[in-house]
């Protein structure tokens, strides 16, 4: 019997000292040092271990999101190195679209800051050799805002702030978002 007491006893003080301590009143949490890794799956996850790359492409002059699957979604700069490179015409899903970036002496580079993807653009400075500027624009916006850490792009050249239009035709140096070319995007 004082064997049972005896164990019931230890039980109960090795119980007690495993819990959570309890304190009066909330008290602060200190955050961990940052930076974070961005997410890199997206809702619409093309399978097990892979994530999607998404893209804005060209048909009828309206802006059609479609998604390649990857292993892991890259850069930004690199995704934008692949949005240059144009729909691929062996996936059938990108069958019939076309890109207004293809063909143009433009030269772009992206980085990433605090949310915000910031394109300098190089090359001929006074147009980029297509009428379809909107639509290229609204590629490069729609498709980085498609990523979980971009929110917004803005454009630089020379370091510069560049002037850019909207899907209206206006011209704005302020970072834009998929929201700005939304009367392009096609429904789906």
């Amino acid at each position: 019997m004082r064997r049972r007491w005896l164990t019931l006893i230890l039980a109960v003080l090795v119980c007690a000292g495993c819990g959570v301590p309890v304190d009066d009143a909330p008290r602060r949490v200190a955050v961990p040092p940052g930076p974070f890794a961005a997410p890199t799956a997206s809702a619409a996850s093309p399978g097990v271990g892979r994530v999607a790359e998404p893209f804005c492409f060209v048909r009828d002059d309206q802006l059609v999101r479609v998604a390649r699957p990857v292993d892991y979604l890259p850069d930004i700069a690199t995704h934008l190195d692949h949005l240059l490179a144009g729909p691929a015409r062996s996936a059938p899903r990108e069958a019939g679209l076309t890109s207004a970036l293809t063909g143009t002496a433009l030269q772009l580079r992206a980085r990433l800051t605090g949310g915000t993807a910031e394109v300098e653009v190089a090359g001929p400075a006074d147009e980029t050799g297509r009428s379809d500027e909107i639509l290229a624009f609204g590629q490069i916006v729609c498709t980085l805002t498609s990523r979980a850490d971009v929110h917004a792009v803005s454009f630089r050249r020379d370091g510069q702030p560049l002037e850019v239009p909207r899907a209206d035709g206006s011209l704005t140096t302020d970072p834009l978002g998929a929201a700005d070319y939304r009367a392009l995007i096609a429904a789906r």
